[in-house]
């Protein structure tokens, strides 16, 4: 037996916004909502499916920048840079870590700042 990514909980000042930026970004939708925080997945599914819910919980500090955990993306139906042009659009905002150029990934900030990658390869959508 072995385990799965059911869920990703993100502390955040504004719940509202990252789960907005998110499901943009994911083309996620809301499924829940209470007085802690918002939880967003992907359309058709529940809690569980195949692709993990991302749950965004109000928080008095959440933590900036680079986090021990962070995010990749990989477009599915368009290139890299489409994508990119398409974030940014969203609101991603491109973050400086220390990269030569050369790399094969672009290292951006959603709204509040947390760290997330959009990869090169291209996947196939669920």
């Amino acid at each position: 037996m072995a385990s799965r990514i059911s869920e990703l909980v993100i502390d955040s000042e504004d719940p509202d916004l990252l789960a907005a930026f998110w499901c943009d970004v994911l083309g996620y939708v809301e499924r829940e909502r209470d007085a802690d925080g918002i939880a967003v997945g992907p359309p058709g599914e529940g809690f569980g499916g195949a692709q993990p819910t991302l749950v965004f919980n109000a928080g008095r500090d959440p933590k900036r920048g680079k986090l021990p955990l962070h995010i990749d993306l990989s477009p599915t139906d368009r290139d890299q840079e489409a994508e990119l042009a398409r974030l940014l659009t969203l609101g991603a905002v491109p973050v400086d870590i220390g990269q030569t150029g050369e790399e094969s990934w672009h290292v951006l900030a959603d709204p509040e700042g947390n760290e997330f990658c959009l990869l090169r390869t291209r996947l196939k959508p669920l």
